[in-house]
């Protein structure tokens, strides 16, 4: 199935013309500088991505996720691009690390694989297609592995894992599952947790996606002395 037009036709990185890859620079560039203005002036007054996210929205956003950080570095790559009429289809990766202060200090790192659609130089649409994060207090914090499908059925049953990979030993483990939407109104949205004494090394979900096409963050929190990790992935239910 083609979205945005986007097929195996799609192009190399390397191919692409200068018009797209300064715009993906200088969106870079401005995200870095925490420059609103700059990264608003690439998208579309009708802008609209997957989560619900508009113009708007968006414009209002960014400078709150900021404010939470006190570093942010982004790096874009482009990984294919198709030529369609008036404008581009460009597949990216956004790689973001930096450093959290508040509710407490954690160390953040995403990786957002993104389809865009440009109009010009402005993004009209855009669907995120996978993502993952991991917000860390420490070096120390519990190295883990998680496993969960990238996508699903409507109405499909579905594992997610958060496995500890050094041995507990006499140490406490602590920890917490979820899954959310991911509109914008979940974004910044608080949710309780019920924390659990761990006795196998992780978390162990299982979860029935929705009836509907949707797209959840399911998440994972573990606590332990000397540290606490949060790992996010999205499930695509489609």
């Amino acid at each position: 199935m083609s979205v945005f037009g986007l097929t195996a036709q799609a192009a190399p990185p390397e191919t692409a013309p200068a018009a797209l890859t300064t715009a993906l620079e200088q969106i870079e560039s401005a995200s870095n500088e925490r420059d609103i203005d700059g990264v608003m002036e690439f998208y579309a007054d009708s802008f609209t991505n997957n989560d619900g996210f508009t113009y708007a929205t968006l414009e209002t956003t960014l400078p709150q996720l900021w404010e939470r950080y006190e570093t942010l570095n982004y790096r874009v790559e482009l990984q294919s691009w198709e030529e369609v009429d008036g404008g581009y289809v460009a597949e990216t990766v956004t790689y973001i690390d930096g450093t959290q202060t508040m509710p407490r200090r954690l160390s953040l790192e995403s990786v957002i694989h993104s389809r865009q659609q440009f109009t010009g130089n402005k993004i009209t649409s855009q669907e995120i297609l996978s993502e993952r994060n991991q917000l860390s207090s420490s070096a120390t914090s519990p190295e883990i592995v998680v496993i969960l499908p990238e996508r699903v059925q409507p109405g499909e049953s579905y594992g997610f894992d958060a496995i500890v990979q050094e041995p507990l030993g006499e140490r406490y483990l602590l920890g917490a599952a979820l899954d959310e939407g991911t509109t914008q109104e979940d974004f910044f949205t608080p949710r309780p947790l019920d924390l659990e004494l761990l006795s196998a090394g992780g978390l162990f979900k299982l979860g029935d996606a929705p009836t509907d096409d949707d797209n959840l963050w399911v998440s994972g929190l573990l606590i332990r002395e000397d540290g606490l990790i949060v790992v996010t992935r999205r499930l695509r239910v489609e």
